[in-house]
């Protein structure tokens, strides 16, 4: 629920809140239920807004905090409130230079998160604050947040989503290339990792791809694409532009949910780690580490992992992308496996 959350027990408990400010570009239709704001249903236009997503005092890394029913409570949930949509693109872009501004200028940068399937914008942008609060990112936060149904049986729509959001994908990236912004990084989450790598295959074959060439860190969790489908997706990009950490896990229940829909075809999430590595990205295989539930959220539900994405994100200017060795200094006190892009085609 968007807008809506229990009245403070007193008057001191809401300014001691911490607050994180996240800004939405989206393919969804707007909802008339203001507590919605953003439906299941596709537009053909882009959405543009603002939130702000309460952290409770009491908040455990790697758990998003809410309640089964009823209203919130910002003493113990997280809470998104203070909606606000943007009339124009001018607007949006003046909004999101003056959020930049705030920041000393090694932090003005923008992080593009694009959630997964089965996925309302509620539980996207709550997603979004609680990874911004683990991760202890410092930049500005942007949902790119597709019109998924937000249902468990509506697989098919949410990829057919996904495919229809490539265009507002795309111009959403025009527009934060607009502002000052210093670097941006991309982080993706299962199946809006089919809607990343289209969109960018479409931008390279358009020959707008990274053209300001602010783009930072591509970082790809549990990847919902076809392994096939990946490697074709891949061909128009060379060697130095495959630019991407994909986090892998072959204890990935939903992905092997994924793998049966597709008559037994890998997904990129549980594919082979050296075939994977042999097409030039980067790989994190995350197996050994443990999580409660699916295990398909493992870049966010543990604390060691968002904690390493963070300390990724927190990299100052554009530096070396893709380093792998630098990502290796961070993890050797974690059971992860850091595979080097190989190029073995």
């Amino acid at each position: 629920m968007i807008g809506l959350a229990a009245e403070p027990q007193n008057d001191d408990a809401e300014s001691i809140l911490k607050k994180h400010e996240i800004f939405v570009i989206t393919s969804r239709a707007p909802d008339s239920d203001p507590t919605i704001l953003f439906s299941g249903k596709r537009s053909s236009e882009i959405g543009l807004a603002k939130l702000s997503v309460s952290v409770p005092p009491n908040h455990k890394p790697g758990e998003i905090e809410f309640p089964r029913s009823g209203i919130p409570s910002p003493a113990k949930h997280f809470t998104a409130t203070d909606p606000a949509v943007f009339g124009s693109e001018g607007n949006f872009i003046s909004a999101l230079q003056a959020e930049l501004n705030q920041r000393p200028a090694h932090n003005r940068n923008v992080l593009v998160f694009v959630h997964g399937y089965n996925t309302t914008l509620t539980e996207a942008v709550l997603r979004m604050g609680q990874f911004v609060e683990d991760s202890g990112y410092e930049g500005v936060p942007v949902l790119f947040s597709w019109a998924s149904s937000g249902r468990l049986l509506d697989y098919v729509y949410d990829m057919n989503s996904v495919l229809i959001a490539r265009d507002n994908l795309l111009r959403g990236a025009y527009l934060i290339s607009k502002t000052n912004a210093k670097a941006v990084d991309l982080l993706s989450h299962s199946m809006g990792n089919l809607l990343t790598v289209e969109a960018m295959r479409q931008a390279k074959l358009d020959g707008t791809f990274n053209r300001t060439g602010r783009l930072r860190h591509i970082i790809m969790a549990a990847p919902d694409i076809d392994a096939d489908l990946f490697r074709q997706q891949l061909a128009p990009f060379a060697d130095n532009e495959r630019q991407f950490y994909i986090l892998i896990s072959r204890d990935d229940n939903a992905l092997s949910f994924s793998r049966f829909l597709a008559r037994g075809v890998p997904r990129v999430g549980n594919d082979d780690v050296e075939d994977l590595a042999g097409l030039g990205v980067t790989i994190l295989d995350l197996s050994e580490i443990d999580v409660n539930g699916s295990n398909h959220s493992k870049f966010s539900d543990s604390p060691e992992v968002v904690q390493l994405i963070g300390k990724r994100l927190s990299v100052d200017g554009l530096g070396n992308k893709n380093d792998s060795g630098s990502l290796l200094s961070s993890v050797l006190m974690l059971p992860i496996k850091v595979t080097a892009a190989t190029l073995s085609q």
